[in-house]
């Protein structure tokens, strides 16, 4: 963790960490798909301390996640990440964003999925460094607004939080994979016939274990009930 991470990783955590830096080096996208309460927000605020650190810089970037826990999300970042500038923008107050400059000078600007497609264009006409969906299960329908925004933004790293990453449906991890890595799973008709329908409906290992060598570098699944995390 960088020096001005306050708090203490634990060695899965840190693992986490690592894994996160080693996609952003090849500019690839990752899902971090632990259970509730093992730590995703403070590797994550830890991984934007870590590219400043690393980098020298870092900024703007976007952290998406359901209304209940904007300011959850401040509060964390403030407790465990304080030299981290951070906006919220949502509510009546967002309306003042959009000047030439927004969002300089936050690093890291937190909203809502509620606010997200309202205010596409706005956030198309920003150059993101790091764009965070948590709870991602948000954007799992490929043709809600969510979803096609999150696919619209500019950014250099791109990155998910959730602990379901399939709920359903397949079509629903083909959603946040191609959020995170557009195009590495084809395009959706081709998925379905490909993988989705093989899969659900005639119980196709084959495709199966197809799929989960192809997701599986870009998606780290941290469960409880894993005696090394217990």
């Amino acid at each position: 963790a960088p020096p001005d991470f306050h708090g203490t990783l634990r060695a899965y955590q840190d693992r986490g960490l690592a894994w996160l830096a080693f996609l952003r080096r090849f500019g690839l996208g990752g899902c971090l798909a632990a259970d509730m309460g093992l730590g995703k927000t403070v590797q994550t605020l830890a991984h934007l301390l870590r590219v400043r650190h690393t980098e020298g810089r870092l900024g703007p970037c976007l952290l998406v996640c359901p209304t209940s826990v904007v300011s959850n999300w401040a509060r964390e970042a403030a407790r465990f990440a304080p030299t981290l500038a951070v906006t919220v923008h949502h509510g009546e107050e967002r309306g003042r964003a959009g000047g030439k400059d927004w969002p300089s000078p936050a690093e890291l600007v937190v909203t809502s999925y509620a606010v997200f497609w309202r205010d596409a264009e706005l956030l198309r006409s920003v150059d993101w460094d790091t764009v965070i969906l948590d709870e991602a299960q948000n954007i799992k329908n490929p043709d809600s607004l969510a979803s096609r925004t999150s696919r619209t933004l500019r950014a250099r790293h791109r990155v998910a939080l959730t602990g379901t990453p399939v709920e359903n449906r397949l079509t629903e991890l083909w959603s946040i994979m191609d959020y995170l890595n557009p195009g590495f799973l084809g395009k959706l008709p081709a998925f379905r016939t490909d993988f989705a329908k093989p899969i659900e409906q005639r119980g196709d290992g084959r495709q199966q274990e197809r799929l989960r060598k192809l997701v599986r570098p870009f998606l780290l699944r941290r469960l409880k009930s894993d005696p090394k995390i217990a």
